[in-house]
């Protein structure tokens, strides 16, 4: 299968904008959240996944500094990465913000492949965060694993950090 990534704009903004309630349903199994009482993965009384999104606007605002890449596979929207440059991360030159790949296409190496293609566009120092619970064994073993074939001869430091009253695993190289 083809994998490739690219940097999203304007016009592909909304693909985007359409995997996002995905991820964060995703996320909930791992955080243990539950929806808002409009049906929404958010904290707040936010009422639709329209006036959700509208928050995301930033990612395509600020082209310099923050970089929303679609993940394809055979040209099919497979996913999303959202990385961050200063200021938006914690000391690193990068950061990983989001990354997800859609159900359909997990355990046939287009994350570790699209993965190394975001990695691949920005050189410099990363950070990564994945969080530490055994309700996420699976996104730990995958940046273990993806980490030790990207910086195989370079290696990365791998640590745990409460965070916002939160354990995570933190990875940097």
């Amino acid at each position: 299968m083809k994998v490739t990534v690219e940097l999203s704009d304007a016009s592909t903004k909304f693909i985007i904008n359409n995997m996002y309630p995905l991820y964060l349903h995703d996320l909930s199994g791992i955080w243990g959240w539950k929806p808002n009482r409009y049906g929404v993965f958010e904290d707040d009384d936010t009422r639709t996944l329209n006036d959700q999104i509208q928050v995301f606007d930033i990612w395509w605002d600020k082209p310099e500094v923050l970089f929303p890449y679609l993940i394809r596979a055979d040209d099919i929207p497979a996913g999303f990465a959202l990385v961050a440059a200063p200021p938006y991360t914690f000391g690193s030159e990068f950061y990983m913000n989001e990354f997800f790949v859609m159900k359909p296409f997990r355990g046939q190496n287009i994350a570790e492949a699209a993965a190394a293609q975001v990695l691949n566009e920005h050189s410099g120092s990363w950070e990564i965060q994945t969080n530490a619970t055994d309700s996420n064994k699976r996104a730990q073993a995958f940046w273990r694993k993806t980490l030790h074939s990207y910086r195989a001869e370079r290696g990365f430091q791998e640590s745990v950090e409460i965070t916002n009253d939160h354990v995570k695993i933190v990875f940097r190289f």
